[in-house]
């Protein structure tokens, strides 16, 4: 039975009467008619002893088939109820993934964002640096705050938000945590770790030569944070992060040093371009309204 027939067949075992049941799912006596005729056709038994033209009485196998459907109809009514649920939930939120860590400073176009669209919520997801962008190309993410340049046919680059230096991350006994500050000229002597990722972009963020044309040279492939971080904590290379994401993988066995002579990465929001819809564009009129974040903000309160 189709789920349109299940509901002509139990308004009319609850009616009674093929008017008022007809009335009561907005559809002619004739369709009911025809619904009731099929099922009987099907099932090879009469369903409802017919009073009149419009009056009719449940027989004994079409009582017993109200009985078994009753509560089937209200399972799959509840099933429909919670997916229709799920789905206004889904596009009510916007799921928007961080690189690396700076959801807490960006906590003001957040907070704004909520006052002016409360029935939106906002999810917050990790985003891995390795394949940067799948995520939001399988759907699995709304918005990505990520450093520029994103060069993807596929992807819209949105409002800028802030812009950040860099830090060098090293082994508490290597050389480098020594020094207060760190001169990129000084990474050419170490290796760095490699990921799979865009090169143009990953360039950016750790470029192949120092200003001085030195090559900086890529160490060991790493595909997730924990062996980015164990690597580095053994002293068999260096890495550089966003400045601000500094707090968020602080811990005793990595020293963090500023590193000098890198021009400032630019992070912005960027999402799918076919999958932009009002939430995503309200998100983004909230960032452009309040404009990029002053210049160290990234590092401060918002």
């Amino acid at each position: 039975m189709e789920l349109r027939d299940i509901e002509i067949f139990l308004a009319l075992a609850e009616e009674l009467h093929f008017g008022r049941a007809a009335e009561r799912l907005y559809v002619s006596q004739a369709r009911v008619s025809q619904a009731i005729a099929k099922q009987e056709r099907r099932l090879n038994a009469v369903l409802f002893d017919r009073c009149n033209r419009r009056d009719v009485r449940l027989t004994p196998v079409g009582r017993q088939l109200r009985d078994d459907l009753l509560p089937v109809y209200a399972s799959m009514r509840e099933s429909l109820e919670r997916a229709r649920v799920a789905t206004r939930r889904l596009a009510n939120t916007v799921r928007v993934g961080m690189i690396p860590g700076n959801l807490h400073y960006l906590r003001g176009y957040w907070r704004e964002f909520r006052r002016r669209h409360p029935d939106v919520a906002l999810e917050f997801r990790h985003a891995p640096f390795t394949d940067p962008f799948a995520a939001l190309r399988e759907g699995e993410l709304d918005v990505l705050v990520t450093w520029l340049p994103v060069e993807e046919d596929d992807l819209t680059v949105g409002p800028v938000l802030f812009a950040d230096g860099r830090a060098v991350a090293v082994s508490v006994d290597h050389e480098l945590a020594g020094r207060e500050r760190v001169q990129v000229e000084m990474l050419a002597d170490f290796a760095i770790t490699s990921a799979r990722m865009p090169s143009y972009w990953g360039n950016t963020l750790v470029p192949l030569h120092t200003p001085a044309g030195r090559l900086i040279e890529r160490g060991p492939l790493v595909t997730d944070m924990e062996r980015l971080l164990s690597l580095i904590s053994h002293g068999e290379v260096f890495h550089l992060f966003p400045a601000h994401s500094v707090p968020y993988w602080s811990r005793p066995d990595i020293a963090w040093r500023p590193a000098d002579g890198l021009p400032p990465l630019t992070f912005a929001m960027v999402w799918r371009t076919d999958s932009e819809g009002d939430a995503i564009r309200s998100l983004a009129r909230v960032a452009a309204d309040l404009g990029p974040l002053p210049a160290g903000g990234a590092n401060s309160a918002a």
